[in-house]
């Protein structure tokens, strides 16, 4: 059926839309538990500054011009959560230097994204940096792309579902037949 709402954008369904708010337990919201991690402005802003190469607490307090004690908070919070890792690179005094973890890296293509959002609707002209595939110098764009039909969309062909498992026993017809997509960082042609 069609709605008023399907031109407006992706649908993702509210997992706690049919639930009695005294009965059933709020489900859990990946992108919920996302912002509990990398969620305020700090927090994004030190995780660019590590993408980088900005690793010390120095200098990243020298770069973003953060409180100190803020700074202390949000990287023990990120080493805590598992994208950042804290390493000594100096005994006396012990001094230490923030690195990515995989899961760290992984967020790359949300910085990203959020950087070429800023860049469309909030920069005044020409974005201030241009981000580069190293190999061949061509621009880094962010696309939707569907490894099934090996063709990009854009995000108004995307819906949701309740996930029914952890994904080991989905085929990948199920997996397509479900609208799921994978997100590509690919070059410019």
């Amino acid at each position: 059926m069609s709605t008023q709402h399907e031109a407006d954008g992706p649908r993702y369904e509210d997992s706690t839309a049919h639930q009695s708010p005294t009965t059933a337990p709020r489900e859990q919201c990946s992108i919920e538990s996302a912002l509990g991690v990398i969620g305020d402005r700090w927090s994004i802003l030190i995780m660019r500054d590590a993408f980088r190469g900005i690793r010390r607490f120095s200098e990243i307090h020298e770069d973003l011009g953060i409180p100190k004690a803020v700074l202390a908070d949000r990287l023990r919070d990120l080493v805590g959560a598992g994208v950042l890792d804290k390493r000594q690179y100096m005994d006396h005094p012990p001094r230490f230097e923030y690195r990515l973890t995989d899961m760290g890296r992984e967020l790359s293509p949300i910085l990203v994204s959020l950087m070429h959002w800023g860049d469309r609707w909030l920069s005044a002209g020409d974005p201030p940096t241009v981000l580069l595939h190293s190999p061949c110098g061509t621009e880094v764009e962010i696309e939707l792309h569907c490894r099934i039909c090996q063709r990009d969309f854009d995000p108004t062909e995307i819906t949701s579902r309740h996930s029914t498992s952890t994904g080991a026993g989905q085929s990948e017809t199920e997996e397509h037949e479900t609208g799921e997509a994978a997100t590509a960082v690919r070059g410019a042609t």
